[in-house]
């Protein structure tokens, strides 16, 4: 019950809390905190898998997302309750660290919940549940590393496996195999080896995006894609192997800090102001032309008198050039950023095979390709409608990250639910050793991890109860990578299909959505403060106004 009095002092009231604040307390706050979290992950379970469902998001501006990415239907949900927030969060944890396995985290941390208000409507208490799911967890943790399947974190085969497998319920499924070569090739271009192993930033692959064309025109790009025009019409358009600058100072008259004012008299005085700022710029284009750059891409502004010179000289210039595409292509072209152009030198400059202007779509673009061994390296996105580019952007973000992941961590297990139901199987067997009521807490944590499969099967139009059952029956015959084959409808062993997910997601998934069902389970009292009133403003009496306010003052 929400009440504003959580106290009495003999039999008196003590009132302790602002008025309108609201507390619910013990069973009923936590009903209602797994009601919430429950709700979100209802909307998202039936996106889970190749079969899922993709959600229509409109927003209060009419901006509508169609997509079945987990982690973007739970962004675009303006979501208010607070035990729902922590799903919400579950979903973003997810994506940042491993990128995929968004609603597998968030449908199993509501499986976890539901099975923990059953022991706790048998009187078993939260503290309790909460032990039980750590040590479970820590034995899931175990398992998974267990069966893990070691590869080499260069082997083609298995990060395209990967790639394919983080496809299948995407938009792209049908180019899967496109896709999958192209991220693998991004992918391992960028990767640096250290001695404490394997280094990836997905930042350094950039996704550039144009409407247009079809999905087959993605293209990967062993260089930088800039969305910028060269600045001067008279500017050559396409130089081969290009020595290019790097620059992050203005191509122009800088302005005093303090303000000035110049008193012009004659015209000559005029023209010599005139002549003097000409100059000034002339020489820094003379700095660039001496430095044997012959293309420049300037992080700031570049005045209209350089723009003409730098035509003359025969050198292509971009201006306003983002940091981060400063950063990539420094990374691809093997340049230095110069921050003074006193500093331009011909050992700053970058070099590739080709600096071209093209038109894609309807707009202009500025492609530097051909780099020699880029540590940085673009893919440009084509797509019918602005909705498709943008959904293929999140389905190639999913496949770049999955492949990074088992470059980083070179494990893997089979995909279809058949790491959840080996694990679940081996904590029945590990739970019957265990005493006390957590041994309830462990087993209802393997039963939750067996809803994956179960919500695999459901969304493909399969029996979950028929193929639960036979996973079982597979499982404690020994085979480890039984697993819902979605496409025909039957249980198999997932590893002879080439399903294979990275073993860093599965781990991740077993942590966050464990942690947040821990964290919601804990919470027995919400107080929720009161909002504020708006302020009242007295009612003016008819035909009162600005007559009856100015005899006041009369």
């Amino acid at each position: 019950m929400a009440e504003a009095i959580p106290a009495k002092i003999g039999g008196q009231p003590v009132l302790i809390l602002k008025e309108g604040t609201t507390r619910s307390v013990g069973r009923e706050a936590q009903r209602s905190n797994i009601a919430a979290a429950r709700v979100v992950a209802e909307c998202v379970r039936s996106s889970l898998g190749p079969k899922g469902m993709d959600k229509m998001l409109v927003a209060s501006f009419g901006d509508v997302t169609i997509t079945n990415d987990g982690a973007t239907i739970l962004k675009e949900m303006d979501v208010q309750n607070p035990a729902a927030k922590m799903m919400v969060e579950v979903a973003k944890a997810q994506d940042q660290e491993v990128g995929d396995g968004t609603t597998t985290a968030v449908v199993l941390a509501s499986e976890l919940l539901t099975r923990a208000e059953d022991l706790i409507g048998k009187d078993v208490h939260p503290t309790v549940i909460v032990d039980g799911y750590r040590q479970a967890t820590e034995k899931a943790l175990q398992i998974l590393q267990e069966i893990g399947i070691k590869v080499e974190p260069t082997d083609r085969k298995a990060l395209k496996d990967v790639a394919i497998t983080s496809q299948a319920s995407k938009l792209l499924s049908e180019n899967a195999e496109y896709i999958a070569d192209m991220t693998v090739d991004a992918i391992l271009q960028v990767a640096e080896q250290t001695p404490e192993g394997w280094k990836v930033d997905v930042d350094d692959v950039k996704v550039e995006k144009k409407a247009g064309g079809s999905l087959t025109d993605t293209k990967l790009i062993r260089g930088v894609v800039i969305d910028k025009e060269v600045v001067h019409p008279g500017m050559p358009k396409s130089i081969k192997n290009p020595k290019i600058a790097l620059l992050n100072s203005a191509l122009e008259v800088e302005k005093t800090e303090f303000d000035a004012k110049i008193n012009i008299q004659r015209p000559e005085q005029m023209k010599a102001f005139l002549d003097e700022e000409e100059r000034i710029l002339r020489g820094m284009v003379e700095k660039v032309k001496s430095s044997g750059a012959n293309v420049l891409l300037c992080q700031k502004g570049i005045d209209d008198v350089a723009q003409h010179f730098l035509a003359k000289e025969g050198i292509a210039a971009v201006r306003r050039v983002s940091e981060k595409d400063m950063e990539k292509l420094a990374k691809a072209t093997g340049g230095k950023i110069v921050t003074n152009i006193e500093d331009l030198k011909p050992e700053n400059l970058g070099s590739a095979e080709l600096f071209e202007e093209r038109r894609v779509a309807d707009d202009k673009m500025v492609f530097v390709e051909g780099c020699r061994n880029p540590k940085a390296v673009s893919i440009l996105v084509r797509g019918g409608t602005e909705r498709i580019v943008n959904e293929a952007e999140r389905a190639i973000h999913d496949a770049l990250c999955v492949v990074r992941d088992v470059v980083r961590e070179p494990q893997i297990v089979a995909g279809g639910g058949a790491p959840e139901l080996e694990v679940a199987a081996q904590i029945k067997r590990w739970a019957e050793k265990l005493t006390g009521k957590e041994q309830l807490a462990v087993i209802s944590y393997a039963e939750a991890l067996e809803s994956i499969p179960m919500t695999l099967a459901e969304n493909a139009g399969l029996d979950p109860i028929d193929i639960l059952v036979e996973l079982r029956a597979r499982h404690e015959k020994g085979e480890r990578w039984a697993g819902v084959d979605v496409y025909d409808g039957k249980v198999k062993d997932m590893s002879k299909v080439n399903i294979y997910e990275p073993l860093a997601v599965k781990t991740q998934v077993v942590k966050s959505a464990s942690e947040a069902a821990s964290m919601i389970l804990k919470i027995d009292d919400v107080i929720s403060a009161g909002k504020p009133k708006e302020p009242s403003t007295p009612p003016k009496s008819p035909g009162a106004g600005e007559e009856e306010s100015s005899s006041e003052f009369d």
